[in-house]
């Protein structure tokens, strides 16, 4: 008997096979993986991740959850085995192996999600799971975002990005809101599919698409201030060793030629390593040469290490026309990039992560003043934690900046899902992002997570922005933490709820 009260019904696939489960948990992951390729699909993403919610209805569901998860991310981030065997001067074969690790861990995930929906299908009536096994999903996103020092990246509501509406809703219930309506169109088709039962599908479709159209509809306000200009620079500059004098000279030369000469009370801005190897600090020709860009009157933006008593910030440096300097210091770092976790108490990793920088974390939001403006700054890795950014809108923020060096990863699909968050933090924040890319892309985002202007991957050339800053917050910035909450609930009520008796007992 099964929990609805009922016999519970064969559904599309049988439940004594033995290819069923690996076929789920393999091919089921490769559709999944290129709902986050370069070329967004609209449909693929509401019928993609129903395999693996069908694996938490099979024997050993934590297994196959983990291989399909293992498989997911093999698929959607290969970039990272060149980056770490290339950059980290550890080899093709190093540099597989520790992504395979990687995606070991990142794996678990997934199997943790079809552990917990076995756990929940088991006990509770089919209507019950078809709400619930959303919510553990978003649970086990949230602890993704948090453990191990974060790695939110393609959370499910990415996969949304060109489906009408999805941005928009951002702003009311975040990533993991619009995340969890991605999972319930997909629960829908796989408790159909499971008990060739059409109710779960309607509904599990109906939802969505409600609160898409709701959201989809035209704001009744704008909340936007005057119109301010700034110029996104994109010198699409490799990655380059301290000791490549003649590519350093030729590329930094060709950086400050791209600058624009007529910017009077403008914003320039260069992408995240744009003048490597020199710092603010240390560099009397960089000095120069900033003070020559805004003496026109111009304000000029640029990533630099700061020194402060014995430690280093990768930060940001806000300059304008009579030498004045404000500072953000970048406040998550990059594990194993930007420093090496653990390596006190496991001398090896600092081994393996020789090429990391030795960058301290800041404990303080700082906004950057701009014309009566405040900049919220995100650098790089920074933009993909939507409660991070939400605390800048929060703290006042009118435009929201993006400095990123994607010339790690090449011309793969990394740059385009670094994009997708990007978009995200604007919509929901309702606030306008300039992104600077050294590489591409970079890109003017609208207040709805429209692209309005953009450079692609290896373009070289300058975008400028027409911007209205924003003063207004949204209710999900004011929030960002009830959606998941809220998950929490619906997923402790099925899996710690007492499981109705069944008949004839």
């Amino acid at each position: 008997m099964h929990p609805d009260g009922g016999a519970a019904r064969r559904g599309a696939f049988p439940t004594d096979s033995l290819w069923i489960s690996p076929f789920l948990a393999i091919a089921g992951a490769l559709p999944w993986a290129f709902s986050f390729a370069e070329q967004a699909l609209v449909a693929l993403p509401w019928l993609a991740l129903a395999p693996l919610v069908l694996l938490a209805e099979r024997r050993r569901p934590w297994l196959w959850g983990w291989i399909h998860g293992f498989v997911f991310w093999l698929v959607s981030i290969p970039w990272i085995a060149p980056t770490i065997g290339n950059y980290g001067e550890l080899g093709p074969w190093v540099g597989g192996l520790l992504f395979g690790v990687l995606a070991v861990y990142l794996g678990l995930f997934h199997a943790v999600f079809c552990w917990l929906a076995a756990i929940a299908w088991r006990r509770q009536g089919t209507w019950i799971v078809l709400f619930s096994l959303p919510a553990l999903w978003v649970i086990v996103e949230a602890f993704r975002t948090v453990l191990v020092s974060g790695f939110p990246w393609n959370l499910a509501a990415y996969a949304w990005i060109e489906v009408p509406g999805a941005l928009e809703l951002s702003a009311w219930i975040g990533p993991y809101g619009v995340g969890y309506l991605v999972v319930l169109a997909n629960t829908g088709l796989a408790l159909t599919l499971s008990r060739l039962r059409w109710q779960q599908a309607v509904v599990g479709l109906a939802v969505p698409i409600a609160a898409l159209a709701l959201a989809a509809r035209p704001a009744t306000s704008v909340d936007a201030g005057p119109t301010r200009r700034i110029h996104l620079v994109q010198p699409n500059t490799p990655i380059l060793r301290w000791d490549d004098t003649e590519r350093i000279e030729h590329h930094y030369s060709r950086l400050l030629e791209l600058t624009p000469e007529d910017c009077a009370g403008d914003l320039v801005i260069w992408p995240e390593s744009a003048a490597f190897p020199f710092s603010i600090q240390r560099d009397p020709r960089l000095n120069v040469d900033t003070r020559l860009v805004t003496r026109p009157g111009c304000h000029l933006l640029l990533s630099s290490p700061r020194w402060e008593d014995d430690r280093v910030y990768n930060s940001a440096f806000l300059i304008d026309e009579v030498g004045r300097r404000d500072s953000y210091d970048k406040r998550h770092l990059v594990p194993y990039g930007e420093y090496a976790p653990l390596a006190e108490v496991m001398p090896f990793i600092g081994t393996l992560a020789r090429n990391a920088g030795d960058f301290s974390a800041s404990k303080e939001l700082s906004l950057l003043p701009w014309q009566g403006e405040r900049l919220g700054l995100s650098i790089c890795y920074e933009v993909i934690f939507a409660d991070e950014v939400a605390a800048v809108a929060r703290e006042g923020a009118t435009v929201l900046v993006s400095m990123t060096n994607d010339a790690w990863y090449g011309d793969s699909w990394a740059p385009w899902q670094h994009l997708r968050a990007a978009r995200f933090r604007a919509a929901e924040n309702r606030k306008p992002m300039v992104r600077a890319a050294l590489t591409g892309i970079s890109a003017v985002i609208g207040p709805d997570g429209s692209l309005e202007q953009w450079l692609g991957v290896g373009d070289e050339g300058v975008l400028v922005a027409e911007v209205h800053p924003s003063t207004s917050t949204t209710p999900f910035a004011r929030r960002p933490w009830l959606a998941r909450g809220v998950c929490v609930l619906l997923g402790a009520f099925a899996i710690f709820r007492r499981p109705p008796l069944r008949r004839g007992r």
